[in-house]
């Protein structure tokens, strides 16, 4: 157990290895309480919250949700997060856990007159299902009486008197669900999720699985791959920012690096060799120059090698382009290569 977010998290039940390959094969559950929810809600809700992110909620219908980025002044990435349309003109956005306060006074501040926004992330909690027997797990678990979410889809339900958000999204690249439950209810749904899933040798993951196999896809974690001097447009997730918007925060810097291109970018690496896993903040290498730190690095039981994310100069930000890291004061040679670093199951019927 380890500090995470201010709140006490595992890093392991089983074992690293064994929780990975249990999502990437069959089936895992994450206790993802520590996350944020908070609620927008009111006619001028969606029009507030484009101002505020970088995607376009005028594209979501009724039960989609998009993945964004809330920025600063300077474009900088304050945070991550995903927004879920649950009503015409009700917002569920869920956040990373250590930017709770930061991220609800923001928006605070610059809210707009007749929008209620509410932080309720004390009142619930979360868990996600990860792997290709998910769906599965999801039929057995509601015995056909509600159809599965589609990719990128919420389904509010109620049992036993009580609100449940049902998402079909994921931080693993695995087909998945997020159940999202009155924290009352967590210990009960956590146990009611392991005792249906025993049918499909379901494990329960820490952070540790968490994190190899959301680098494996290249996923970034705010704080270390995204943060306040770092812009969506240089960690290669321009898909997610929406420059049609002429009004949004931060909107002026990433135009221009549109514009003017960037000089450094997120990329994935992969060891090539025999080598310790590389961590954050190792030196990368490229012709006996220092050019950057590594913002991420782990042992990929998948690959089966060391791999990691680093903000290269743009001029050695190329697939196949030959780097060092430094780990433990050695160099060990590593590739760059192209996102994502594996290439998952994820039906999505």
């Amino acid at each position: 157990m380890v500090d995470f977010g201010g709140w006490s998290m595992p890093v392991q039940y089983s074992g690293i290895i064994a929780e990975h390959h249990a999502v990437r094969g069959n089936l895992g559950v994450f206790d993802i309480s520590h996350m944020g929810q908070f609620f927008a809600e009111g006619a001028g809700a969606a029009a507030w919250l484009n101002r505020l992110l970088t995607n376009n909620l005028d594209r979501l219908s009724v039960g989609e949700c998009q993945y964004t980025f809330l920025l600063n002044n300077d474009g900088g990435v304050i945070d991550d997060l995903i927004v879920y349309r649950i009503a015409d003109a009700r917002y569920l956005l869920v956040v990373n856990a250590s930017k709770i306060d930061e991220d609800f006074a923001w928006m605070q501040a610059h809210l707009d007159p007749g929008v209620q926004f509410e932080n309720h992330s004390e009142h619930y909690a979360g868990f996600a299902v990860q792997g290709p027997k998910s769906a599965q797990l999801f039929d057995a678990f509601f015995s056909g009486q509600y159809s599965r979410p589609a990719r990128n889809e919420i389904l509010a339900i109620e049992i036993d008197g009580e609100n449940y958000y049902i998402a079909r999204t994921g931080y693993t690249g695995e087909d998945g669900f997020e159940v999202f439950c009155p924290a009352g209810r967590a210990v009960k749904s956590w146990n009611d999720i392991l005792g249906k899933g025993a049918a499909f040798a379901i494990k329960p993951c820490g952070l540790g699985a968490r994190d190899t196999l959301r680098l494996e896809m290249c996923y970034p974690l705010n704080g270390s791959d995204l943060g306040a001097d770092t812009t969506p447009i240089e960690a290669g997730l321009g898909i997610f920012v929406d420059l049609q918007k002429t009004d949004f925060i931060g909107r002026q810097k990433l135009a221009d690096q549109k514009e003017q291109g960037v000089k450094r970018r997120l990329v994935p690496f992969k060891m090539t060799g025999a080598s310790p896993p590389p961590r954050s903040h190792y030196a990368v290498f490229k012709g006996g120059e220092k050019i950057a730190e590594t913002t991420s690095g782990s042992l990929s039981p998948t690959l089966k090698a060391g791999i990691g994310m680093a903000y290269i100069p743009t001029e050695f930000a190329r697939i196949n382009e030959q780097i060092e890291i430094e780990i433990r004061g050695q160099r060990f040679p590593a590739t760059i290569e192209k996102k994502p670093l594996h290439r998952p199951n994820t039906a999505t019927n």
